[in-house]
């Protein structure tokens, strides 16, 4: 029995501290979700507008409506992406940069000389797209990118421990021997208790950096209008004080990722369906500010729509009222047009046909 309940001990601490180095567990890993709303088990995840951008670029100006998916018009995440909750005029015109065009080997020069010259940047994402040319291939792609510091670089603190993981890692803030200039650069949102708070961080910049410390595990939606509310109703000092103190964490991170649920399905009332859609984030913030790059791309090709050999033969038989078009390919309105109830009555009006004559060769079958 000791033995069992030793082997059991030892399972224990093996899984901490699996856990603790990050070993791969249900809430190891770091997803993008591809809106505010989405739901994921995963615990660590972030969100970053540059998706919906592209689905906003693809809805209006390729698809030219709402998307539905055949034989999944219910897909949540399509779904909620119709709804274009974030655009990019929520964002200065000078931090993204987008377009969309056929796909083309020119049409990526384009993008990978554009984004240089605005962003001084390369792309992680247009390698992994197909970029041979065909019909009704498209690509809608964006890249946002932000670089802006605090008004004066917070004071490193000692490397501490994270939450309940081992290991230690850097932190930057404001303690008890830091300059009381910090202070003006906090704003309280609220206090409620010591696992229960949020601050707003200013910036050299229009941006603010928000940071809502809680348990609750909802979606990203839920999370900042929790915040907001309960901004709203602290009725207790806004200002930091000198007896406040900052810990944050510097952070350093990168993902690409890809969303299949989104990926080979026919979209309804085209010929078109989704070959790639990915996303990328690489995010860094220290005690000097925030750097944040994502991009995110979209791609088409033609959907293989097979045919069911199962299905009622089609019979295409113009033996009632029908009309018929001529045109030349490249005019936009047709030269001839003719409407047919009565093919008896049409037929009557007809010129006699000529018989033809033998040729002398004919005659000589004969």
């Amino acid at each position: 029995m000791k033995k069992i309940l030793a082997l059991v001990a030892i399972l224990a601490v093996c899984a901490t501290s699996a856990q603790a180095f990050g070993f791969k567990s249900k809430n190891s890993e770091f997803v993008l979700v591809p809106t505010l709303k989405s739901q994921t088990e995963q615990q660590n995840r972030a969100w970053v507008g540059t998706f919906q951008i592209v689905w906003n670029e693809f809805q209006d100006n390729i698809v030219k409506g709402p998307i539905k998916f055949v034989g999944d018009e219910k897909n949540p995440t399509v779904k909620e992406l119709n709804k274009q909750r974030f655009k990019a005029d929520m964002l200065s015109k000078n931090t993204y940069y987008k377009t969309y065009g056929l796909i083309s080997p020119e049409l990526r020069t384009q993008i990978e000389t554009e984004i240089m010259e605005r962003f001084n940047e390369t792309s992680d994402i247009l390698s992994s797209i197909d970029w041979t040319p065909a019909p009704r291939k498209y690509l809608v792609y964006t890249m946002l990118k932000k670089d802006f510091k605090f008004i004066t670089a917070f004071d490193k603190l000692k490397p501490a421990r994270f939450s309940k993981f081992l290991g230690k890692v850097n932190y930057f803030g404001i303690d008890e021997n830091s300059d009381e200039m910090l202070d003006k650069m906090v704003e309280v949102l609220f206090y409620d208790s010591e696992d229960d708070f949020a601050v707003a961080i200013k910036t050299d910049s229009k941006d603010i950096v928000y940071l809502y410390r809680t348990d609750d595990n909802k979606t990203f939606d839920k999370l900042y209008s929790d915040m907001m509310i309960k901004k709203a109703g602290y009725m207790n000092w806004h200002d930091f004080m000198p007896q406040d103190e900052l810990r944050i964490p510097d952070i350093n991170l990168y993902r690409m990722q890809t969303y299949p649920e989104l990926l080979n399905k026919e979209i309804k009332g085209t010929d078109l369906e989704i070959s790639d859609a990915i996303q990328t984030v690489e995010f860094t913030m220290n005690n000097e500010g925030v750097k944040l790059k994502s991009e995110a791309a979209i791609a088409t090709k033609m959907s293989a729509m097979l045919p069911n050999e199962d299905a009622t033969p089609r019979k295409f038989y113009f033996d009632d009222t029908f009309v018929l078009f001529l045109q030349e390919y490249d005019k936009k309105l047709p030269y001839f047009a003719l409407r047919i109830y009565d093919l008896n009555l049409i037929n009557k009006t007809g010129k006699p046909q000529k018989e033809k004559s033998e040729t002398p060769s004919e005659q000589n079958e004969k």
